[in-house]
C-alpha cells in the first residue's frame, strides 16, 4: 500500500488561496503568485511536479473541481479543460452526489458525499500499490491533517504575503512534522515533511 501524501503551493503567511475566491478567480486575489515556480521554472522542479500528478489516485474538495455550491451545474467539468492533468481516479468531497465524469487521459471525477474516511478508502482502493494524493483545497487537507491521515506533506513556499484568504493548518492540532528534504529556488522553497504521531 503506498503512502497518503499532500503537496500544497502556500504563502509565507500559510495561505493556499488568497481571498475573493470566485469563478473569474478561482485563486482568490494573488492567489496565482503560489504558482509562478511551476510555469516559469518547471524545468528547474521536475521532481516536485512530477510528485503533484503521479499518484495512482486523488481526493479533492468541491472548491478544487468548481467554485458553485449547492446542486451542481452538471455541464460544468471541472478548472482543467478536456485532459485533467491527473490521468487517474479523483474523488471530490461533496454534499450533493453526481454521477462520475470522464475526461480525456483517463481522469474520472467520482464524488463522494460520505466523508473524508469513505473518500480516502475508495481512493486507497483505487490506487492499489500507488500513493494517494489529497490534492486540496485548505479546508480538505485541514481535514485530513487533524484525523491524522496523512503520512507526508510537501510544502511549495511562495516568497508571497497574502494576508487572507484559504489558511492551511487551522484546527489541525499538534503535528510531529519531521523535515526530510529542503530544496529551492528563488520563486519557491520545497520542504517534504514526514508525518508521525504526538
Amino acid at each position: 500500500m503506498g503512502l497518503v501524501t499532500c503537496g500544497v503551493a502556500v504563502s509565507v503567511d500559510g495561505y493556499v488561496a488568497g481571498p475573493g475566491q470566485s469563478f473569474d478567480t478561482p485563486l482568490g486575489a494573488g492567489g496565482e503568485q503560489l504558482h509562478r515556480w511551476m510555469f516559469e521554472q518547471g524545468d528547474r522542479h521536475p521532481a516536485e511536479l512530477r510528485a503533484l500528478t503521479s499518484a495512482g489516485a486523488y481526493v479533492m474538495g468541491r472548491n478544487m473541481f468548481t467554485s458553485g455550491r449547492g446542486e451542481w451545474d452538471l455541464d460544468w467539468r471541472g478548472w482543467w479543460g478536456d485532459e485533467p492533468p491527473y490521468h487517474g481516479p479523483v474523488f471530490v468531497l461533496t454534499h450533493f452526489p453526481r454521477e462520475p465524469v470522464e475526461m480525456l487521459g483517463g481522469t474520472t471525477f467520482h464524488f463522494v458525499t460520505d466523508g473524508i474516511g469513505s473518500a480516502l478508502r475508495q481512493a486507497r482502493a483505487a490506487a492499489g500499490d500507488r500513493d494517494v494524493s489529497i490534492a486540496g483545497g485548505a479546508a480538505t487537507v485541514n481535514q485530513y491533517l487533524a484525523a491524522g491521515l496523512l503520512d507526508e506533506l510537501w510544502l511549495h513556499i511562495a516568497p508571497v504575503v497574502l494576508g487572507s484568504g484559504e489558511r492551511l493548518f487551522t484546527d489541525v492540532g499538534d503535528l510531529a512534522l519531521e523535515p526530510v528534504e529542503v530544496r529551492g529556488t528563488d520563486l519557491v522553497t520545497h520542504v517534504r515533511y514526514r508525518i508521525g504521531q504526538k
